[in-house]
């Protein structure tokens, strides 16, 4: 079957749909001789290409290059020579420039840049660069730049807990082995985030053991109740928000576990966060049905793996890296912890080395940071007080700066990856797909994907029976609205009400078109 797309310029694009997945990057071209070519190296179509969220600017794009030099052009171009290091794109592709106002008679332009993330760790460089490309031109007497971040807002596209509607990124922190030092790198790296700029809640997770009480020293030590909204108002220790059941006043739980994950689903959803950059959760340790219900009813953006040096730590972290791979949750980071100490000049290696490289290079996490047996860093988790504010210059709070600046980065990639990965071209009437960690690109026909559906409505849950016939679907239907649903699938709506879930997985087995731009007269 083939399907034609009319494209702007009366230019035909041609698309073959095969019965079987085709090779990656086959272009299949019409006997009549046509170019073979992809839709990115055709030049020669008129388009218009709106900046992202920037309303007061449109740049008509034309064969011969950009059209109609004006002043807000000629800012936007200057802009457009920053590169965010993260996106690889120009800081106007990413959508970061608002609010531009340009007064070229007094030589005046005035904008804001609105990062990702208020704790993005080089904000300070966009600022400079900005500044000086746009003092560059000759017509510039006056630059006025402000900084400021995107609202909190989750990954997630479902239907969440009010408490966490407006919560960026939720980073959990595991061991899956108790005794590694997982609560002292989940309050040191919340701590860390909240120094760079960054709105900042913990969770303690371990409802057992909990930690947190220890850890933290805040003036209210008791969760307080909202009893007309039944919500539970955290506690605050240096602008870091902080819940945990130590501090319900019950000290630590004897329960059975159903009765736990009901205790920690309540204590997380109800809870009035606020806007926060980035929750950390101290997860507790295994990876029983505690640790999956948690990954389940919270969407999770990522999540730090603490080890120790030991053989039999790296068998129990291995288990969970595995569980996060299997529920969809990027590991972004390792911490070795009590690695080494230092003594006559010599550096001891207590309890051998290897189990955090191992962990890296077994399962493909790209990050290794590595903390030092040392006094001060057990000292501050008992007091209260956490090493990265008793001490913002030493050793440890060096790896931990460096952990924060990783996580940031590596938050604000997935973000990108996942917002981007499914997506509609009017244009050509395509579904374009590209799988966060995947170089792979292709297209699929709208309808594909909707007769694909495998839900409750579509085959009987029973016998597998197929209820929506082929007939059913329109060759013409076009989605109303993709939405990202986590990091494994977006949720379709589709003209007649129904909302689709399409699984990663799932949309990389359908059957591809294959683009053949086919320029014809006009």
């Amino acid at each position: 079957m083939t399907q034609i797309f009319q494209a702007p310029s009366s230019s035909t694009l041609t698309f073959h749909q095969f019965t079987s997945q085709p090779k990656a990057g086959l272009y299949v071209a019409e006997k009549s001789g046509s170019c073979l070519l992809s839709q990115r190296h055709v030049r020669n179509l008129n388009v218009s290409y709106t900046y992202s969220n920037l309303s007061s600017f449109t740049a008509k794009v034309a064969s011969n290059g950009v059209s109609g030099q004006t002043a807000e052009s000629e800012v936007l171009k200057a802009l457009s020579q920053i590169i965010d290091p993260d996106f690889g794109t120009d800081i106007v592709s990413c959508g970061f420039v608002k609010d531009l106002l340009v007064d070229e008679g007094l030589g005046e332009v005035s904008f804001r840049l609105e990062l990702t993330t208020p704790a993005c760790p080089i904000k300070d460089m966009f600022e400079q660069k900005a500044n000086e490309v746009v003092a560059a031109l000759p017509w510039v007497k006056k630059v006025n730049v402000t900084m400021s971040a995107q609202p909190a807002k989750p990954m997630y596209a479902g239907q969440l807990p009010a408490g966490l509607q407006t919560i960026s990124n939720i980073i959990a922190v595991s061991s899956c082995k108790g005794g590694v030092g997982k609560s002292t790198v989940a309050v040191n790296l919340a701590y860390t985030l909240a120094d760079m700029g960054a709105r900042v809640g913990i969770f303690d997770a371990d409802v057992y053991g909990p930690s947190l009480p220890t850890m933290v020293s805040p003036e209210n030590r008791i969760l307080e109740m909202n009893a007309e909204k039944r919500t539970i108002i955290p506690t605050e220790y240096m602008g870091v928000k902080l819940v945990s059941f130590g501090f319900a006043g019950q000290g630590r739980a004897i329960m059975r576990g159903p009765m736990v994950s009901g205790v920690i689903n309540q204590l997380l959803t109800t809870t009035e966060w606020g806007e926060l950059d980035y929750l950390v959760i101290d997860m507790p340790p295994g990876t029983g049905d505690i640790q999956l219900t948690l990954c389940q009813v919270v969407p999770l953006t990522a999540a730090v793996i603490v080890t120790t040096p030991q053989k039999l730590a790296f068998i129990d972290v291995a288990k969970g890296v595995r569980m996060f791979s299997k529920l969809k949750v990027p590991c972004v980071a390792v911490v070795e912890n009590m690695c080494h100490f230092d003594a006559d000049g010599k550096r001891y290696y207590p309890f051998g080395r290897g189990s955090g490289s191992q962990v890296v290079q077994q399962f493909g996490i790209p990050h290794l940071f590595d903390l030092p047996i040392q006094p001060t860093l057990s000292a501050s988790g008992d007091s209260g007080m956490p090493e990265v504010v008793a001490d913002p210059q030493g050793e440890v709070s060096r790896t931990f700066q460096e952990l924060g600046v990783c996580v940031v980065q590596q938050c604000a990639k997935i973000r990108q990856q996942v917002s981007t990965a499914v997506s509609y071209d009017r244009s050509i009437k395509a579904i374009k797909v590209k799988v966060p960690d995947s170089d792979e690109e292709f297209y699929l026909h709208p309808a594909t994907v909707r007769r694909n559906d495998r839900s409750a409505q579509s085959v009987d849950e029973w016998t597998g029976e197929q209820k929506l016939q082929y007939s059913d679907i329109l060759d013409d239907i076009e989605p109303e609205e993709i939405r990202p649903l986590g990091n494994y699938a977006v949720e379709i709506t589709w003209p007649d009400g129904f909302n689709q879930i399409a699984p990663y997985d799932q949309l990389q087995m359908m059957e591809r078109l294959v683009e053949v731009p086919q320029l014809t007269p006009a």
